[in-house]
């Protein structure tokens, strides 16, 4: 009998090796030249330049309903927001986005702001956007998102964070607004990376940076339920 239990103890080594592991199955292992699974870049989130922006439909801070498709023929930037961000605050403040908005306008740009704030978190809730919007007398819709539903289709991860959609309805720039991240312009020069952009589609130019890595406070998604 104890010869028996020697040859299931022997045979079961492998399995429990394997189960023990560190969970790649053996149907994954790589394939001679390709990169382990680890090593694999992950798959970017939110649209991609140059594919359609997503569709979306919220309310603003008096309850109207605003749909991106009501701007179809439009340029669009779109401004992740939040009036109690430090880096938004800066911003609005006297920072790009003090004016960007207004001389955008003027050339017949469409500007919104999405709150993807979810309610009880920071910058949320209508009072505080009103009170942001009249503090910097911004001429531009708030749209709330407390839901994050839009947040998530674009991949927003920072206030602010833009993105410019032109009248195709395709995305063209998706970042930052300028090149401030370490607090001084990155190369010596500030870019404001919205108003160049708008300035080359302006001029029937590609846009030479069509997406930089956005900066700011992380957007205050709803926490997932448990």
């Amino acid at each position: 009998m104890m010869k028996w239990y020697g040859i299931l103890a022997v045979a079961a080594l492998p399995a429990l090796a394997f189960g023990m592991g560190d969970g790649q199955k053996k149907g994954d292992a790589p394939k001679p030249g390709e990169k382990p699974a680890a090593e694999k870049p992950m798959e970017k989130a939110g649209p991609e330049i140059g594919k359609p922006a997503p569709a979306f439909e919220l309310k603003d801070l008096d309850g109207k309903t605003v749909k991106l498709a009501d701007y179809k023929g439009k340029t669009v930037v779109l401004e992740w927001f939040n009036p109690e961000c430090p880096v938004v605050k800066g911003q609005h403040d006297g920072g790009c986005l003090k004016d960007a908005a207004a001389k955008a306008m003027k050339d017949g740009v469409v500007w919104l702001a999405i709150n993807s704030s979810a309610a009880g978190m920071e910058g949320s809730g209508v009072e505080k956007n009103k009170k942001g919007v009249d503090g910097w007398k911004m001429s531009y819709p708030v749209l709330l998102d407390e839901e994050g539903t839009v947040g998530h289709a674009y991949g927003a991860k920072n206030t602010p964070t833009m993105y410019i959609i032109d009248a195709k309805g395709t995305l063209v720039y998706h970042g930052a607004i300028d090149n401030m991240a370490e607090g001084k312009p990155e190369g010596g020069t500030m870019v404001n990376y919205v108003e160049k952009a708008l300035g080359e589609m302006k001029a029937g130019k590609p846009i030479s940076t069509p997406e930089t890595k956005a900066y700011g406070c992380g957007v205050k998604y709803a926490r997932p339920k448990s």
